[in-house]
């Protein structure tokens, strides 16, 4: 599936070379939208009625707030993909695909098609704030941290007892220290000011290390 790549500012899903951005085309009836301004670089870009898909990069927001809703029956030959990534680690090879209630099907599978044939892993959901995977982790990190706080165990414990009794290839406090507990502290805000549930409220270690980021910076 021929596309090309319309770039507005860093993207976290594609920080580095890959195949998915070597195998883009000057022109192309693909568009995909990458970086921090995709959504603004879409609203801006014109008629994209005509393209075989369009993609756009979301951060934490829902597809809906550049393409609007209407009613439930909001969809087009757009979509939106994040590819997931734990603060500043590698992003991983999962790409979150976007759908809406009404979204092209033949939009979504050559969005589907493109990404697949650049070695990616695509899972599709719908719009929702977070999409699957932070949806998924965030409450279990966040109870990890507040359990660590309660001395229920030391860190290195509950990290040995999840790794050793479920099969994690490394612990939940072991992984935040190493990807910025203040990047944890940012997806959980976006969740818990968009969703108002509890779970998704960050945990006081990464508030703490989100202030201390501030104010070292300022």
């Amino acid at each position: 599936m021929s596309y090309t790549i319309i770039a507005s500012g860093e993207s976290r899903s594609f920080p580095v070379s890959h195949t998915f951005l070597e195998q883009a085309g000057a022109s192309g009836p693909g568009l995909v939208f990458i970086g921090a301004g995709a959504g603004q670089a879409f609203c801006a870009h014109g008629d994209t009625s005509t393209a075989s898909f369009v993609a756009i990069e979301l951060g934490m927001e829902c597809l809906g707030v550049h393409t609007g809703e209407g009613r439930g029956q909001e969809g087009s030959n757009v979509v939106g993909f994040a590819r997931f990534r734990l603060g500043e680690a590698a992003p991983s090879d999962l790409i979150e695909l976007v759908r809406q209630p009404g979204t092209s099907a033949h939009a979504l599978q050559a969005a589907q098609d493109a990404f697949t044939a650049a070695g990616l892993k695509v899972a599709v959901c719908n719009d929702f704030p977070g999409r699957i995977v932070n949806r998924l982790v965030r409450p279990y990190y966040n109870a990890a941290l507040r359990r660590l706080d309660e001395k229920l165990a030391t860190a290195e414990d509950l990290d040995k007892t999840l790794c050793l009794g479920l099969g994690y290839p490394e612990g939940p406090i072991a992984l935040l220290e190493r990807t910025g507990l203040e990047d944890h502290f940012a997806t959980t805000l976006a969740l818990y000011e968009a969703l108002g549930q509890a779970d998704y409220a960050p945990a006081r270690r990464a508030c703490v290390a989100a202030e201390r980021k501030r104010r070292a910076a300022a």
